[in-house]
């Protein structure tokens, strides 16, 4: 073979492995900029707080946090001392801010400012902290603030670039040399200058010590040896910061070469990080290395950059392709091939990337589907031009040379080579050439069979003479042959042959020995069907906006939504595939999914992975998604194309931490108190009873993925709230007492956080507290027991005065009473005293029984009015005597009986005295004597369980012919009327009943008066 030739192959080979290497160390670094947020491009200074934030002092941009996703800047007009940062470092809670005037202090939201020479290290050793100025040594005390050391003239003159404590020596790193000093103290002894040159950096490890000399190199010093030594590293130079990273990896920072990586044990250069390999500017100011295991790149002019492991190798136009854009991918026999925006195919193999000569007639044309045949001919579907066809053969090509023979008698020699060279023939197949449609979705091509599915014409099927540039036997499928919704957006062939098509509408159908079943909306939704996808005897699909379904092929096809107990960060379906672990993978507007699913195709776990996790490509084109031979996933995507390169090894994630940023009372902040030793621990913050509104904030920090944690919390022992991207708690109204409010994060792969607890106690108000209320008790109790006290005696006296005027006036009523009883009938007397004076002269003896009966009357009269109550025998017996002397005083003669019908014994029964006299006497007067009949008197007792009853009867003329006649000032309607009275006061309203008795219903036969009063006996 032609050396030349030869030389230039092998030229050709190693540019395109460059390339290829490139891509794929590219992938690695992620730069966030100005357009991501950032204030300023030079970043002279990065750290990480407790919390995760990252913390960037900028040179003109002031201080800028960074959460992974945002960014939130202080600067002069928010009370920065100055925005140029040169310094950062964390004491407690505080942030230390070296500017070029002087020191800052960060707490919280609240700046203090404290003015000095330019700031280029803070550092903390001891439990004190040093600042490297421009000017010497300066120590920072809360009470005092800045304080110049005094030490060397010369290091007091000095720039001081840092500071390092290797446990008993301090080693200060200057533009005038390396200082030893065994202190850092006012007047403290300088052992030596160890060298002269201008050193800008130092770091103690693993007992050395490592100064950079600006353009000398590396000094390296062992201090656990009998002689420090003196040995130098030459490269690199011009270093700027030091760190350790990755197991005893020297990471130098350099202004003008990137970062240097050196193995602190051997010196041997491993790696180096710069322009060649993805850094936009070769000025790097520092790195870090964060608790996700990425390492932070800062520099001056670029932003500053991520640096991270991942399996992901990107390509865009930067590294080899002709635009972002990658419409479509597909992996052929000689390699993958890609549609580049609208400038045509590329072609990437191992050789690297090879751009493909666009047809001028699809200039600026999409092609938005490609596929290969047996042979390795490529099949490309585009918008508008209908389908690009690139046969692909292989050729000889014989090169002949001629080298002239130094011998002039002999003829040249002459040599020939062989190299089989491939030939691209590219062929148009459009509407011209009987294609009905030149819009194309979807191609499959089985043996020399070619399937197109186009927009809106259906599906056709075809074979192609290449040689004749025609197309043969060609068969459409559309409407008439059952396909209902033309609008295809996929197409694929399952196993047994059938060719499936999905639409915009949601529709499913397939085609089979020339027979279309359309299955019409299977998923019974308004949502495109975006992907079709075969695996193990089931259908997926993937949706625009409904997420990923299934089915078995076996049987009625019935679709199911795969779920678990996590979800794709998308329903948005544009790519689905499975790589060779059986892994589901899924592209989305976010990036891709890798879904494990178990046999019952159940998701069993989701891994995400976005532009933080090397999918740079973000948003993900409609099923531009292919697998190669070694089992690589490629993914076409609106800012490249990316690869995925399964390992054994895949970064760990780790157990997400929570903190308190702020608490505020009353919305103002709590700034006395600091959050991180407060959060789980036995303080508890004492508020007001005013005091019942309470803010809390709480973050958990991932600089991977930073939209993908979740927070809930609870009061108390109340349920845990819902997961949320909340990570703010406003509590109002809150009830008196002790109250602990809880709060907990997961992060994306639903590791959860320690819950982080805050106690706080809201006293009560002096009205509420229990001494407070058993005094006002008491008080009240007294108050109350006083009054009532008082009362009772007001209503005491009161009482007894009552009682004496009721007393008084009972005396006078019952006075009265008596001497109503004693008041008998005048007449009566009158009348008796006459007919004993007539009964003289007629008949003596009757006079005599009268007198006596007369007497006796007036004397039971006279004694029983002294009682209030006399028994009923008595009673009984003075009715006997007053009726007896009116027998005897009568005009005619009449009868009586008294008769009693009780249980009782009369002697045991008490009636108030002369209560039936006046109803007997008038039975006597008023009826018996006026009536025309012989006089019939009767008087009846009987008792019940609560009443005495008593009924006096007569035959008289009647009560109320009687009463016409009588007189208003007659005695015995009086005596009537009182009595009635006395039964009312005795046993209540209506207890007398008159009426008089009827014979034959109209004459009068007589007169019955009935009343009761309440039974009472002495026992």
């Amino acid at each position: 073979m032609n050396t030349n030739r030869l030389f230039t192959y092998l030229i050709s080979f190693l540019i395109f492995n460059f390339i290829s290497s490139l891509s794929a160390q590219n992938n690695q670094l992620r730069a966030y900029t100005l357009e991501d947020g950032l204030s300023q491009s030079q970043v002279y200074d990065i750290i990480q707080d407790e919390i995760g934030y990252l913390w960037l002092g900028t040179q003109g941009g002031g201080l800028c946090r960074f959460n992974g996703d945002e960014f939130k800047i202080w600067n002069e007009n928010d009370g920065l001392q100055s925005n140029y940062i040169h310094s950062l470092a964390f004491v407690n809670d505080s942030l230390f801010i070296g500017t070029k005037n002087g020191l800052s202090i960060k707490t919280k939201n609240r700046f203090t400012n404290l003015e000095g020479p330019r700031i280029n290290k803070i550092c903390l050793i001891e439990d004190k902290i040093y600042l490297a100025t421009n000017i010497g040594i300066y120590e920072y005390r809360k009470s005092l603030g800045l304080i110049k050391i005094n030490l060397n003239t010369k290091i007091n003159t000095s720039i001081i670039n840092d500071i390092v404590f290797d446990g008993r020596l301090f080693w200060i790193a200057t533009n005038k040399g390396l200082w030893k000093l065994n202190d850092i103290k006012q007047n403290a002894g300088i052992i030596e200058r160890h060298s002269a040159y201008d050193f800008t950096a130092a770091i103690f490890h693993n007992n050395k010590v490592f100064a950079a000399a600006f353009n000398q190199g590396i000094l390296v010093l062992n201090t656990n040896a009998k002689t420090y030594g003196n040995h130098w590293i030459q490269k690199p130079v011009r270093v700027t910061n030091i760190s350790v990273h990755n197991d005893g990896e020297l990471w130098f920072s350099t202004d003008n070469d990137g970062i240097t990586i050196i193995d602190s044990e051997k010196y041997r250069e491993k790696k180096k990080i710069n322009r060649k390999n993805g850094l936009a500017v070769s000025h790097t100011r520092k790195s870090i290395l964060d608790r996700q295991s990425n390492i932070w790149i800062a520099t001056s002019g670029g932003g500053f950059y991520k640096y991270f492991q991942n399996n992901f190798v990107h390509y865009d136009k930067n590294t080899g392709l002709k635009g972002n854009r990658v419409y479509a991918v597909h992996n052929a026999k000689n390699g993958i091939w890609a549609s580049n925006s609208e400038v045509g195919l590329v072609q990437i193999d191992s050789l690297g990337i090879h751009n493909i000569p666009q047809e001028e007639q699809l200039s600026e044309v999409k092609i938005k589907t490609i596929t290969s045949d047996i042979s390795g001919n490529i099949w490309a579907g585009t918008e508008g031009k209908g389908i690009l066809f690139k046969k692909i053969s292989q050729v000889d090509s014989v090169f002949t040379d001629t080298i002239q023979n130094i011998e002039a008698d002999k003829d040249p020699i002459i040599t020939t080579d062989t190299i089989v060279k491939t030939v691209i023939k590219n062929h148009i197949i459009d509407t011209d050439k009987g294609l009905p449609s030149n819009w194309i979705r979807a191609i499959e091509v089985i043996d020399n069979t070619i399937w197109v599915a186009s927009y809106s014409a259906g599906i056709s099927r075809f074979t192609y003479d290449s040689e004749k540039k025609r197309i043969l036997s060609l068969k459409k499928f559309s409407g008439k042959n059952g396909i209902n919704d033309l609008h295809i957006r996929d197409m694929k062939q399952d196993s047994t042959g059938k060719i499936w098509y999905a639409t915009q509408n949601g529709h499913l159908g397939y085609i089979k020995k020339n027979k279309v079943t359309h299955l019409g909306n299977v998923l019974k939704q308004a949502t495109a069907i975006s992907s079709i996808l075969f695996h193990k005897n089931t259908i997926y699909i993937g949706t625009a906006g409904r997420g990923i379904w299934w089915s078995d092929l076996d049987g009625d096809i019935a679709f199911k939504k795969l779920k678990g107990r996590k979800k794709p960060y998308s329903d948005n379906i544009y790519q689905i595939i499975f790589d060779d672990k059986d892994n589901l993978w899924a592209g989305s507007e976010r990036g891709v999914d890798r879904i494990e699913l178990n046999q019952s195709n159940d998701i069993v776990d989701i891994f995400h992975f976005g532009r933080n996790d090397g999918f740079l490509g973000i948003e993900t084109c409609l099923n531009a998604v292919t697998k190669d031979e070694q089992g690589n996933l490629w993914f076409g995507a609106i800012y490249g194309l990316t690869k995925y390169q399964p390992t054994g090894t895949t970064k760990a994630t780790i157990k997400p931490s929570l903190y308190f940023e702020e608490v505020e009372v009353a919305y103002r902040s709590v700034d006395s108190i600091r959050l991180s030793v407060w959060a789980n621990s036995n303080h508890i913050l004492k508020l007001t009873p005013n005091q019942t509104e309470l803010s809390f904030s709480y973050k958990t920090i991932d600089l991977d993925h930073p939209n993908d944690v979740e927070y809930r919390w609870r009061l108390n022992n109340s349920e845990w709230s819902p997961w949320s991207s909340d990570h703010r708690q406003n509590l109002a109204g809150l009830a008196y007492g002790s109250h602990a409010f809880t709060a907990q994060s997961r992060n994306y792969r639903w590791e959860e956080s320690e819950p982080i607890a805050f106690q706080f106690f809201i006293d009560s108000p002096i009205y509420e507290k229990g001494w407070f209320q058993l005094a006002v008790l008491a008080m009240i109790i007294l108050f109350i027991g006083g009054y009532a006290l008082s009362y009772v005696r007001r209503v005491k006296q009161k009482n007894k005065e009552e009682r004496n005027r009721l007393e008084m006036k009972n005396h006078l009523l019952s006075l009265e009473q008596k001497a109503l009883r004693l008041q008998m009938n005048p007449h009566f007397i009158f009348n008796a005293l006459n007919g004993i004076k007539a009964m003289g002269t007629s008949n003596p003896n009757r006079m005599n029984n009268t007198i006596n009966t007369f007497a006796t009357l007036l004397r039971e009269t006279l004694y029983n009015s002294r009682k209030d109550y006399i028994t009923l025998d008595q009673e009984i017996q003075t009715l006997k005597h007053y009726v007896e002397i009116e027998q005897l005083m009568a005009s005619k003669p009449f009868t009586y009986d008294i008769v009693v019908d009780s249980d009782l014994d009369p002697e045991e029964i008490l009636i108030p005295p002369m209560l039936i006299q006046p109803f007997v006497e008038n039975a006597v007067r008023h009826g018996i004597l006026k009536g025309s009949r012989d006089g019939e008197l009767k008087v009846q007792f009987h008792t019940t369980e609560e009443f005495l009853h008593c009924t006096v009867l007569d035959n008289g003329q009647g009560i109320f012919q009687s009463q016409k006649a009588k007189t208003k000032t007659d005695h015995q309607s009086m005596a009537l009327t009182v009595t009635r009275e006395r039964l009312e006061s005795i046993s209540g309203k209506d207890s007398l009943n008159i009426r008089e008795i009827m014979q034959n219903g109209n004459s009068v036969a007589g007169t019955e008066i009935a009343f009761k009063i309440p039974l009472q006996t002495d026992y």
